[in-house]
This record gives C-alpha cells, sequence and structure tokens, in this order.
C-alpha cells in the first residue's frame, strides 16, 4: 500500500497532469453570458456561466454599457478565476489608423491582466496581437460575418482559436461548416449565439445607424434603425399591413428548444447576448440555460436515454420557487422567466433554417413580457380578461393598442379577483386612464416583483452560491498521514496531508460515507463535492477537528491556484509599427472614375459616356454574360473599357454554384465581397470590396500580401480625415475610395419580399414578389429608401438619399489617390449619364466639390461618418 501513496504523491507533486476524461459521445458547450458591469458579473457567475464577456470603455461594440475599465481587470479576473470562471474582452470595433497605438497599450494591459481571451473583429487588430503575443487567445467575432468553412479557415490564418459564427447560420449549416473544417484539417471551435436580440443585417455588415444618424454599429454606437416603424411601398403605393409596421425587427432569439441539436452539432460555446441588459436579466437567461443544458448533457450521456432527468453539474442554493408564479397554457417555466427577462416575442431565429413569416411579426419592435390575454370587458374602473397566464396582485402590464409608438396605457395591479372564466383586475386609483383602453386591446405582463426579488437574491452578498465540483481521493493507512489529492474540472490539483497520523479504529472507521460528510460540507466556498474515491486500507480513524482543518485547506490553496492571473507569452520589444507597409514614393497620376452599375440600362449610358472601368452588380448573376458582351461590343473607343462583377455580399455552405454562375460571364475582373471569395477568385483579377471593412494599415496590408489583390475599397466608417491617415501610411494606389452612392444600410438574410408580400416562408413558395416589384421602405421622416433582393433572396436597404464626396477629391488626388467610385441604384440611364459627367468635370477639375453636390442636390457627406470633416 505505501507505493500506492508514494506513486499518489509522486502524481499530485508532478502539477498539473491531468487524468484522460471518460470519452463522451458529446462535448459539454461553454455557457457564455454578458456583463455590462459588476452586478452582471456576479449574477451570470452565480446562475452558472461558465465565462463572461465584457467591455472595457475603449474599442467595443456596446459603448453605450456601463462598461468595466482597465483598472477593473486585475480585481475582476481574480474574481471571475477563483470562482472558475473565464474571462473574454471584447474589442470588436473597427480600429482607425491614429488609433493603433493607444490598442496596442489596451492591448498589452489586457493579455498582462491575464484575461482568458479577447473577442476581434478587426483583421489588422487580428495581426496585431498575435505580434504582441504568440499564445494569447484571439476569438473571432460575429462582426467578422464568418458563415462558412473559408471564413473559419480565414481566422484560423490569422491566428484566431475560435469563431462566433454569424448568427443567421442554421443548424443544417453549422453541421456542413463542422464537417468540412474537419475534412479541411482547418477545425477550430466554433461558437453561436443561443439567446438575445437579434440583429436582422448580417453584424460587421450594418451602415444604417451611421448612415441615418452618424453613429456606427462598427464602432459600437448602433442607433437600432432596425426596431422603428417602416411603411412598405411597392410600385409607388403603400400597402395596408394592418398593424405590421416593424418590418425589420426580428424576435428575440431563444435556442432553448434546440439546445439538444445545438449540442450534437459539436458546438464549444453557447453565447447569450445583452451586454446592455440589466442584472436580473443576466441572472434569469444564464441560469434557464445552465439547468437546461445541464439536462441535455446528462441525457446525452446516458447509455440508455429514456427520459429526460435534468441534473445540474454544480449546485445553486434556494432554487427559485414556484409558488404564485405560474406559466401560460402549454409554456414551461423557463419559457416564461425568458419572456419575463426581456422578450419581443422568443423564436429560434435562423436555427431551423428561413422562414420569413415567422422571424418578424412586426408588430412591435420593443420588449413586452408574457401575453395574458385580451380585454373583454370594462366596467367601474375595472378590466375583464380570459387570463391565459396567472397574474397576481403587484405585477405590472401594459394595455397594447396595437399602436406601441405611441404612449401605452399600463400599472401595477392591485387585484385578481377570477370570476369563472374570467378574471377582473382593478388598479390603484388614478394609476391608469381607462379611457385609453379598449375592449380588444392585448395586455402584456411586463413585470413580475416576486421573480426579480429572487433574481436578485441569487447574486445578492458575498457567499458564493453557485458551486463547481471538486473530485478527491483520499489514501491512507495505520500509522501514516491521510492523504487528499483535490481536482477541479480546470486542471488544478492540490494534495493536503493530515498533521495526525492515522490509527486504527474499533468503532466507526472512516468510510466513504463518513468522508463525504466530513469533506462534502463546502458550504459559502466556491465548491461542490463531485467524486471520493476510497482508497484506504484498514479500519482507520482520524479526528474530525483534522479532517476539517484539511477540508478547509483544500480550498484555500485551490482558491490561491486558480486566483493566479494567466502568464501569456508578452513581447515587450515589439510594436504595431513593425507590421505597418513600407511607403512607396507615390508617382503623380490622373484620376481615374469607375462607375458601378445595377442594371444594364445603366451600363448602357455608362459606356455612351465613354466610362472606362465599368463594375456591376447585378440581382440576377446570369445576366452578367450579357453585360460583359455587351462591354465587349467593337467600339471605337480607347482604351478598351474593362468590366468587373460582383458576387453576392454572403457566400453559405452548398453556394459555391452561384460563384461558377459569376465566374461563367468571363469577366475582366471580380469585385470580392468576403473570404470564400478570396479563394474561389484566387487565379483572377480582383478588387477587395468595402465589406472587407479595411479601416487601417494593417488590415490593408494583409490583403495585399497575402491574395494579392489589385486595389481595396476603403472602408465606409472612415471620415475625410481617418481616410487620409489611412492614404498616408500605406501606398495610395492601393486603394479606391467610393465619392457617389446611396449607402447599403442594411444586408440580411431576412426578406422583406417575402415575409410582407406573399404567404410563403422562403424562394420555395414565396412565388417571387422581387421579380414582380419595385420595393421602398419609407422611414419615420419620410425618406423612402430603395430594397433589393439577391440571387441568395439576402436583401439589401439602400439609403434613399445619395451622397457624395465631392468637396473632398481634391485633397485625396493631392495624397495620390487615383481611383474614385461613383455607384448608382435605381437611377435612370438619364440621371446616370448626367452624374458622370459632372464628376468627370470634378476630376479634371472644371468645376467644385461645393458645385457639384449642390448642383446633383446630395447629402454632402463622405462615407457614413459624420465626423470631423472640415479640416
Amino acid at each position: 500500500m505505501k507505493s500506492d501513496i508514494f506513486s499518489a504523491r509522486r502524481y499530485a507533486n508532478d502539477g498539473l497532469r491531468l487524468r484522460s476524461p471518460s470519452p463522451l459521445s458529446h462535448q459539454r458547450p461553454e455557457l457564455l453570458a454578458p456583463a455590462g458591469n459588476w452586478d452582471c458579473a456576479k449574477a451570470a457567475v452565480e446562475n452558472g456561466a461558465d465565462a463572461i464577456y465584457f467591455g472595457l470603455d475603449r474599442f467595443n461594440a456596446r459603448m453605450r454599457a456601463q462598461n468595466f475599465t482597465e483598472a477593473d481587470l486585475p480585481q475582476l479576473m481574480t474574481f471571475l478565476h477563483r470562482r472558475g470562471v473565464k474571462g473574454y474582452v471584447t474589442v470588436n470595433t473597427l480600429i482607425f489608423p491614429k488609433e493603433l497605438a493607444e490598442a496596442q497599450q489596451y492591448l498589452r494591459t489586457i493579455i498582462a491582466a491575464g484575461v482568458d481571451a479577447v473577442i476581434v473583429q478587426d483583421i489588422g487588430i487580428c495581426r496585431l496581437i498575435r505580434h504582441l503575443s504568440p499564445d494569447f487567445p484571439i476569438h473571432a467575432s460575429t462582426q467578422m460575418t464568418i458563415t462558412s468553412a473559408a471564413g473559419v479557415e480565414f481566422a484560423k490564418s490569422l491566428g484566431c482559436q475560435l469563431v462566433v459564427l454569424a448568427r443567421e447560420c442554421s443548424l443544417q449549416e453549422i453541421n456542413k461548416i463542422q464537417q468540412q473544417i474537419a475534412l479541411q484539417e482547418t477545425s477550430l471551435p466554433l461558437e453561436v449565439f443561443v439567446h438575445g436580440a437579434l440583429c436582422v443585417a448580417y453584424s460587421g455588415q450594418c451602415l444604417t445607424s451611421e448612415a441615418l444618424g452618424g453613429r456606427s454599429a462598427n464602432r459600437g454606437e448602433c442607433a437600432q434603425a432596425c426596431r422603428m416603424p417602416y411603411d412598405l411601398i411597392a410600385d409607388g403605393e403603400v400597402v395596408n399591413l394592418k398593424e405590421r409596421k416593424y418590418l425589420l425587427s426580428p424576435q428575440d432569439l431563444a435556442g432553448l428548444d434546440v439546445l439538444p441539436d445545438l449540442v450534437k452539432s459539436g458546438v464549444t460555446c453557447l453565447k447569450i447576448e445583452g451586454r446592455l441588459k440589466a442584472p436580473e436579466y443576466v441572472a434569469n437567461v444564464t441560469r434557464v440555460y445552465r439547468q437546461a443544458l445541464d439536462g441535455v448533457m446528462t441525457e446525452l450521456e446516458r447509455p440508455n436515454p429514456l427520459t429526460p432527468f435534468p441534473v445540474r453539474e454544480g449546485g445553486m442554493k434556494a432554487p427559485l420557487s414556484e409558488t404564485e408564479r405560474g406559466w401560460g397554457r402549454g409554456q414551461s417555466e423557463e419559457h416564461y422567466n425568458l419572456e419575463m427577462a426581456f422578450s419581443r416575442g422568443l423564436y429560434t431565429g435562423w436555427f431551423g433554417g428561413i422562414n420569413n413569416q415567422e422571424l418578424v411579426h412586426a408588430r412591435f419592435g420593443k420588449k413586452r413580457g408574457v401575453y395574458l390575454g385580451e380585454v373583454t370587458r370594462i366596467h367601474n374602473e375595472q378590466v375583464t380578461v380570459k387570463l391565459e397566464a396567472p397574474l397576481k396582485p403587484g405585477d405590472g402590464i401594459v394595455f397594447d393598442c396595437g399602436h406601441p409608438e405611441a404612449k401605452e396605457e399600463g400599472g401595477r395591479v392591485y387585484a385578481v379577483v377570477s370570476k369563472g372564466k374570467e378574471t377582473i383586475l382593478t388598479f390603484g386609483r388614478n394609476d391608469l386612464n381607462l379611457r385609453r383602453v379598449h375592449i380588444g386591446d392585448r395586455i402584456w405582463k411586463t413585470s413580475d416583483p416576486e421573480l426579480d426579488k429572487q433574481l436578485r437574491q441569487s447574486f445578492a452578498g458575498d457567499n458564493p452560491q453557485f458551486q463547481r465540483p471538486i473530485d478527491l481521493e483520499i489514501y491512507g493507512e495505520v500509522g501514516q498521514a491521510l492523504i487528499a489529492i483535490a481536482r477541479d474540472r480546470f486542471g488544478n490539483i492540490v494534495q493536503i496531508e493530515s498533521v495526525i497520523s492515522l490509527a486504527e479504529a474499533h468503532t466507526k472507521p472512516l468510510d466513504t460515507d463518513r468522508l463525504q460528510e466530513q469533506f462534502g460540507r463546502l458550504g459559502n466556498t466556491p465548491f461542490c463535492l463531485g467524486t471520493l474515491t476510497n482508497h484506504l486500507i484498514g479500519a482507520i480513524m482520524l479526528p474530525v477537528s483534522e479532517l476539517n482543518r484539511m477540508r478547509r485547506e483544500i480550498v484555500a490553496q485551490l482558491e490561491e491556484l486558480r486566483s493566479q492571473p494567466k502568464r501569456w507569452q508578452l513581447r515587450s520589444d515589439v510594436s504595431f509599427q513593425d507590421l505597418l507597409p513600407s511607403s512607396s514614393p507615390t508617382s503623380p497620376t490622373s484620376p481615374s472614375l469607375i462607375v458601378l452599375v445595377r442594371n444594364l440600362k445603366q451600363l448602357q449610358a455608362a459606356l455612351k459616356a465613354g466610362v472606362e472601368t465599368l463594375y456591376c452588380e447585378f440581382e440576377d448573376p446570369r445576366a452578367y454574360r450579357e453585360a460583359v458582351q455587351l462591354v465587349r461590343q467593337p467600339r471605337q473607343q480607347f482604351p478598351v473599357p474593362t468590366i468587373w462583377v460582383a458576387p453576392p455580399r454572403i457566400t453559405k455552405p452548398g453556394e459555391n454554384w452561384i460563384l461558377q454562375q459569376v465566374r461563367a460571364c468571363e469577366a475582366d475582373g471580380y469585385l470580392i465581397r468576403n473570404y470564400d471569395q478570396l479563394l474561389f477568385f484566387a487565379a483572377d483579377r480582383c478588387i477587395g470590396d468595402f465589406s472587407l471593412n479595411v479601416a487601417n494599415p494593417l488590415t490593408a496590408d494583409y490583403f495585399q500580401q497575402r491574395f494579392d489583390l489589385e486595389r481595396l475599397t476603403a472602408s465606409y466608417d472612415l471620415n475625410i480625415t481617418q481616410l487620409q491617415d489611412l492614404l498616408t501610411s500605406c501606398p495610395p494606389q492601393w486603394f479606391e475610395v467610393t465619392i457617389h452612392q446611396h449607402i447599403p444600410m442594411f444586408h440580411m438574410e431576412h426578406c422583406v419580399f417575402c415575409a410582407f408580400l406573399s404567404t410563403g416562408t422562403d424562394y420555395t413558395n414565396c412565388g417571387r414578389p422581387c421579380d414582380k416589384h419595385e420595393v421602398k421602405l419609407k422611414d419615420r421622416v419620410g425618406t423612402e429608401h430603395v430594397l433589393k433582393a439577391d440571387v441568395g433572396c439576402r436583401n439589401t436597404v439602400f439609403n434613399g438619399t445619395a451622397q457624395t464626396g465631392a468637396e473632398y477629391v481634391q485633397r485625396l488626388i493631392e495624397l495620390g489617390l487615383g481611383h474614385f467610385r461613383i455607384e448608382f441604384v435605381n437611377e435612370t440611364p438619364e440621371q446616370v449619364t448626367k452624374t458622370i459627367h459632372r464628376y468627370r468635370q470634378l476630376l479634371q477639375g472644371e468645376i467644385t466639390g461645393s458645385q457639384l453636390w449642390r448642383e446633383l442636390k446630395l447629402q454632402n457627406q463622405l462615407g457614413v461618418t459624420r465626423g470631423p470633416m472640415g479640416v
């Protein structure tokens, strides 16, 4: 037996060698919760999050959140690690050229603080992190718009260790991506959003807040224009959609019902959205998914699964009471809690594929809660309703008359009296103006004070309420010390020995039950007892006081081990300047005009105007063949014009046939919009489009050097000052700048044509109204924005007002920029001809930018950022 004890000592002292886990058919995904402040972080930890993600005061996609500061990092990471929780910092915005020095110092602070990973959007920042630290983990943000195996491969080439897929990926597509990256040996762990608000536009591709309000979603300042009401105009007439006005506001994502499928898909992490939400929301949603996920894992890990039997891995004290709470007919407690947390309606999003009749109900764009029923009677200051979910005095409700944009009546319920199948509600005196409540109004339960109180209690106080298991092995025999080896699930190992030798027991020897009782007393600690393996030999005893001391020492040493900051490599002798491209002297060139057209009539007008470089972006790529033939017809023009065609912005698994269709036209070159296209068109002449989000020299250099692109389109997030910084930090001949366009605001999987001009769910049964109608969306100020569908049925909303950077053209020419792009959407051939003529005059110095934008009645704005223009 002594040899067993010595080998146990040696094993523990070897440090962090882990036992091989027993083979499981399914990996347990990490549950990742949002934290906008300290209370949210505590709420997440105490309700079972495996990790939290949070922003600091710069460079994060939720600048409106309270956020943490760099000074908070050491204390926050110590708290998280002591509790067995990881912490990820979001640096998920684009970074501008003059911000690189600040971003570098910021990253050094994050890495040195022992943060577990950083979530990144900007390609240049990925390069910088890997330059600063060879081993610090990078997670590719959903802002990188990764929808395919090619996107995962691209992220891996940047040094990313995990990819957050676009929310638009279905379960079928997630499975396909997993299969493809396994075959190509480019596997990375995949993370998906499982719950929370759904952006209608692809993350990283939404320019709406900037175009309409000067606030960039790619800079953490989304103004939520998708939650606003719009009128649908088809062929010049307003379509009567009755109470459906919120045409771009999806229901909130709830992946609860597809959790087993998500686990089976092999995703590594399930992410809850909500860094702007309250701690009660974080507590509520985290708890629901913790319990549900543990139940799913228990069921999937059974040798012969029969019926679900949810068991939590850790422990939560004081489970939420069910008394007087209840939930609606056919609705589980979990769904009730999720709807009370925050709900614009709950739906599985795109997990089940595309269903345009379900994703957006369009009746409201703000929080509602649990549906209670409709008003059936109003009498004597009382309201009668047939309740569809329980209600109690003190709950808050709102009356929905179908006009959510107007002030709505609502308040706390004073009394609830059942009368047969109906319920009579009474309110406090003068709390409601019942003259504004009508029979037929919907009633929503917006507040449950009892639930909120219990949620707050779940993270109140300093003592841990959620505990994570530790496994113990106990060794010993008479005359030797008792040895306890404790391991947590993160590889931390401690070995504690008794200071008293084990004696022979005549009564009540130490058996497994007594050991579990003594070592399991872990209240007010981050731990609970997992497995205990008893290797004791003979009938032996040890005083209870000594067992208690050993237990306390195990806790103290494990906590100390856990709270040590992660020691990532951090190179002090390197800088972002090492990665900057070398500036080559620029030879003055005469500026050239590039024209992008969106139909054949516009193309003919551009050809007649003598344009030498033409881009085509058509809804149907099959029309590109005719466009190429048109451009290549013999004509008396020298030099012969070149034609470049654009594939769709998004490529998903199984959509390479679209790219093949695009290439079949044999154009002179191709506009590259995404990672798949970088690979597919690698042997062709290519120009990087704006959707690659090139905002700094580190990103520009990566695309230029690695993919040999002829030019890059500067990001639309850059204002004139930032654009000048980009042009002076890189060879200016790398770039072209779009100086006239209708900004592509929303680019989305949601098809407005299908949802509101058909009863179909997708392209298979919608009847293709996009081929039959000219559609616009009219906003609250009366601007009509053009709606277009592409070959993949994805929709783009173009700003109804064209804008120009004409006033800055001369300055850009002086900086060495030689390529200027103008774009058309639905302009007539006459408008195309006139606009081309004016811009040609501008480039030749015959008119000024001010003259041009006043004459063409354009919005005087470069890109989409209203920044410091007049420098």
